[in-house]
């Protein structure tokens, strides 16, 4: 069928992309941000400085809901469309940022960064499917350059971020900002939702609920759960807020003071008046949401997606990445690959792992579609996708480390030195998706990760005063052209090797691929540089402590190196029948479910 958007998407859909790049940049952006707020964290929720090992969970519990929950949201996006996910993702986003920003202890600020985590991490997939389903196949290459661009430049504009809100405010300052960002995106992204023409599905998407056609009698009663949901929304954000802040102001009240009372002695300020007013009103509007009628968010209508898209293999999945991230992302690799729960965590993975390969065979619908990866260039895009992971986080982690080790006192000036590699790689990622107009997707990738081996090698040379010379800048930026050529291309691969209905998941499944391969990468290679470090201090003693580092700095570059030259090697093998350049038309955005 026709659908009118071969020549591409016009200028309301290119807008609507625009906007959906800015969110994930921001998304991505707060990806790093914690690094400078992290202390002020810890000291808000009463962990000494000395004990970094306890705030742990704020950053793994990011990265928990931004992995583990890719996949129902990338099938999810398949199912009901970009735009409600897009949509829906930000609102998420948005209320992790506000439970961050006002949170008062751990609990509360890892559930926060957790909703951060699935709403940003929801972004990714959502978009990518969303340049899948405006672009044709032989010109998705340039806009997914750019959304990978975008993405890799949330970690150079992060702590630079939040570097600047700490000059005039608190680290609260930054999660306000990312509240007020997140609702402006989420209300942009609603707005520019495409009108119900060119065979877009009719139905209202999650925010709006459901009319129907009813009497005027049956529609005015239809209101009910929403206003319902407006009033116990304002009263669960005030009431909540108040908890959370406690202000002294109304504590040394006399009348108003009593509302923080705990009716138990030492109880939690949830067991308060004012606790509890949030509690109910908080069931109140989860109640009016799965009413029938229209409803602030229609809970039974996302419900359904989450069952349609197969929820139990959903949450196997997830249990099976959490198992990993666990493992690997609260290691302490001096010690171990993986911290010392780290084997029953992946035993824990392993079992999940077994049980969805059983569910995934038996399953009528099930959430990767049978055949949805058969073809040899999607499974292998996570293959490749992995192995760039992989090398990748050596670059981020070891060049920093190395710089401190050598020229640097400060971090300061050791993040500096980084941020030549981060300021490549998204103009790597451009360039990568122009190629892809000309060039296949395999020699494309091929090309990047030589590039980036051959920048790790460079650098495994490296001695004391290796910064100093102005050379030092040529590994540092080939490398991140490098690993931004391959961006694209991966994408790509796995965008022509699957059906449009599943182009949510396929993306999805890229960037867990990625994250997976770079908490892996990073402990096995750090682990690596280790062994090597014993090995030459028992065999040169006289080595002192720089000299040694330097050593296992070098291993590490070297390792990453023979890890880059593979995925090269791959995707020139697994990305042969990769169509990237054929002249096939996706279908056109969705923009209800």
């Amino acid at each position: 069928m026709d659908t009118g958007v071969t020549a591409g998407p016009d200028r309301r859909a290119r807008l609507l992309l625009g906007f959906c790049a800015v969110a994930v940049a921001f998304a991505a952006v707060d990806t790093y941000v914690v690094v400078l707020a992290l202390p002020d964290m810890m000291a808000a929720t009463g962990i000494p400085v000395d004990e970094l090992q306890r705030a742990a969970p704020i950053v793994s519990g990011f990265l928990l809901g931004y992995v583990a929950m890719l996949p129902l949201i990338g099938r999810i996006a398949d199912l009901r469309g970009q735009v409600p996910v897009l949509a829906m993702s930000l609102v998420v986003f948005s209320i992790g940022s506000l439970l961050t920003a006002v949170s008062y202890d751990l609990g509360t600020m890892v559930a926060g960064r957790f909703l951060q985590g699935v709403g940003g991490g929801g972004l990714v997939p959502a978009t990518m499917a969303l340049v899948a389903a405006l672009y044709p196949v032989e010109r998705r290459g340039m806009p997914l350059g750019i959304v990978s661009a975008v993405q890799e430049f949330g970690s150079v504009l992060g702590p630079l971020f939040g570097a600047l809100v700490l000059s005039f405010t608190s680290w609260r300052g930054i999660f306000a900002i990312n509240l007020a960002v997140g609702v402006v995106l989420a209300l942009a992204v609603r707005a520019l939702s495409p009108p119900n023409r060119h065979g877009w599905r009719a139905e209202p998407a999650g925010l709006a609920g459901r009319t129907g056609t009813v009497g005027a009698s049956n529609r005015l009663r239809s209101l009910v759960p929403l206003v319902l949901g407006l009033v116990a929304a304002v009263v669960t954000l005030v009431a909540g807020l108040i908890t959370f802040t406690e202000p002294s102001e109304l504590r040394r009240d006399l009348t108003w003071g009593q509302l923080f009372i705990p009716y138990v002695d030492d109880g939690p300020r949830w067991l308060t008046p004012i606790g509890v007013i949030t509690i109910v009103a908080l069931v109140v509007l989860v109640g009016s949401c799965l009413l029938p009628g229209r409803t602030l968010v229609d809970l039974r209508g996302w419900f359904r997606s989450m069952v349609e898209a197969d929820l139990l293999g959903a949450l196997l999945f997830a249990t099976a990445l959490a198992g990993v991230v666990l493992a690997f992302a609260t290691a302490d690799p001096e010690v171990a690959v993986f911290n010392p729960q780290g084997p029953w965590f992946l035993l824990g993975s392993a079992v999940a792992t077994v049980l969805l390969l059983l569910h995934l065979r038996r399953a009528d619908a099930p959430i990767v579609p049978r055949g949805a990866l058969r073809a040899v260039p999607a499974w292998g895009s996570l293959v490749v996708s992995f192995l760039v992971g992989w090398a990748l986080i050596a670059a981020l982690v070891d060049i920093p480390l190395l710089a401190r080790t050598t020229t640097e006192d400060t971090q300061l000036g050791a993040a500096l030195v980084l941020l030549r590699f981060l300021v490549a790689l998204p103009v790597g990622a451009v360039v990568g998706g122009w190629l892809l107009r000309r060039v296949p997707a395999g020699v494309v990738t091929a090309a990047g990760m030589v590039c980036a081996a051959v920048a790790f090698l460079w650098m495994a040379q490296w001695g004391e005063t290796s910064l100093d010379a102005f050379v030092s800048n040529v590994p540092l930026v080939l490398g991140g052209l490098g690993f931004g050529l391959a961006l694209a291309p991966v994408n790509a691969a796995m965008l022509a090797s699957t059906s449009d209905d599943a182009h949510g998941l396929g993306s999805a499944l890229v960037v867990v691929a990625r994250m997976v391969g770079m908490l892996v990468g990073i402990s096995a290679l750090t682990t690596w540089g280790l062994r090597r470090l014993y090995a030459e201090a028992e065999a040169n003693p006289d080595l002192d402590t720089r000299e040694l580092a330097i050593v296992q700095e070098q291993a590490v570059f070297t390792g990453a190196a023979a890890v880059a030259f593979l995925a090269a090697v791959l995707a020139l093998t697994l990305f042969r029948r990769a169509r990237t350049g054929a002249v096939d038309v996706a279908e056109v955005l969705r923009a209800a479910g």
